[in-house]
């Protein structure tokens, strides 16, 4: 049988998981062995065929303006500090030509994504600046809207996006950075793909008509990206997957918000998923759930618009045999058994999302020479 081609995963939680459970310190998790605790380390990162990884520098909504910043900034820290201390495994990437050489050189290579529009408070200066730091793309929302652009888990208040947020748009494009659209409202993915001239992704995100999940992609938006050349990342996270257990989330979303919680808050959230996980289970989640999501934006947007973005360390829990990062061959495997051939699976597993990141390189040297 064919080795499965590496993989180009577009979200990884494994910064904020480590800030959580040790403060950063990397004496304290053994990345390098193994580590129990988390769903992310360097063995399982071989196993899983993992070549190149964007690690979110996510920070939770609660952060705003200065503080939101600080710890993006420190979340950018822990990646560099990371990186170098494994550096015989890892290497910093901030372009795809970065991608190809780390993975020649049996590297992972990994790039920053941050997560939400909050971490760059409100100032097209500070973009830039985290541009400058290497990162290379932005979620515009998380689970909360930012001034300027309406989340897909919050009331809207704009319809869309603002003056500013087009704005933001255009000078992503300009610097050659990926607008990242998982998360957004509907409205702000639409207002997005009409103001960017470079293609986008949804880094971590699944079908709306599969799984009806405010954090899904309607098709007729995954149609206007492909046109664009954007990628839809698919993601492992069981609530975005099976809607038996978008439903059963969305029960607890209730129960959360009636015990005076915020809904939007995974600090609120996860007490409640984890009670609910013992006395009320969720139906069962399969890698063929996620094959399904996978067939469905290949057969809406064409087979060169779909990827992969797992967002281990970012969710509680996770598909049968898929609970970590050694889980991407189990999927790969599985589409090959309905017919996809290799040329399609590199596609899937890394070739879209390096061509689509060359082509918001170009798009960002043509401004540069404009």
């Amino acid at each position: 049988m064919t080795d499965p081609p590496y993989v180009f995963d577009g979200h990884n939680d494994l910064p904020w998981a480590m800030r959580e459970l040790c403060g950063y310190e990397l004496d304290q998790a053994d990345l390098l062995a193994g580590e129990p605790r988390l769903q992310t380390d360097l063995p399982r990162l071989r196993r899983g065929r993992v070549g190149a990884q964007f690690w979110s520098v996510y920070v939770p909504c609660r952060l705003v303006g200065d503080s939101a910043v600080t710890a993006t900034l420190e979340q950018i820290d822990f990646v560099k500090r990371l990186v170098a201390r494994y550096d015989d495994r890892l290497s910093l990437a901030t372009t795809a030509a970065d991608v190809d050489l780390a993975v020649e050189s049996g590297r992972v290579a990994s790039l920053l994504g941050m997560e939400g529009g909050h971490s760059i408070g409100g100032s097209l200066g500070t973009l830039r600046m985290m541009y400058e730091l290497g990162v290379r793309y932005l979620t515009l929302t998380h689970n909360e809207n930012v001034p300027w652009a309406d989340s897909a888990t919050d009331e809207p208040i704009l319809g869309g996006l603002s003056d500013f947020g087009r704005g933001v748009v255009r000078e992503m494009n300009r610097l050659g950075m990926f607008v990242d659209l998982s998360h957004v409202s509907p409205d702000v993915m639409r207002d997005a793909l009409e103001t960017t001239v470079a293609p986008v992704v949804f880094s971590h995100s699944c079908a709306k008509a599969l799984c009806d999940s405010d954090r899904n992609v309607p098709d007729e938006v995954l149609a206007d990206m492909a046109r664009g050349g954007g990628v839809c990342m698919v993601t492992f996270v069981p609530m975005f997957v099976h809607q038996g257990v978008a439903d059963w989330y969305a029960e607890c979303l209730d129960v959360t918000e009636g015990r005076g919680g915020d809904r939007r808050r995974f600090s609120d959230v996860d007490p409640v998923l984890a009670e609910r996980m013992q006395t009320h289970p969720p139906p069962a989640c399969t890698v063929d759930d996620v094959a399904d999501h996978a067939e469905h934006v290949r057969e809406v947007a064409g087979v060169d618009h779909v990827g992969l973005g797992g967002d281990y360390d970012g969710a509680t829990f996770f598909p049968e045999r898929m609970g970590d990062v050694s889980s991407y061959p189990l999927l790969l495997d599985t589409l090959r058994g309905r017919g996809w051939s290799d040329t399609e699976l590199t596609r899937l597993a890394h070739g879209n999302v390096l061509r689509a990141m060359r082509e918001v390189e170009l798009v960002s040297r043509t401004h540069a020479a404009g």
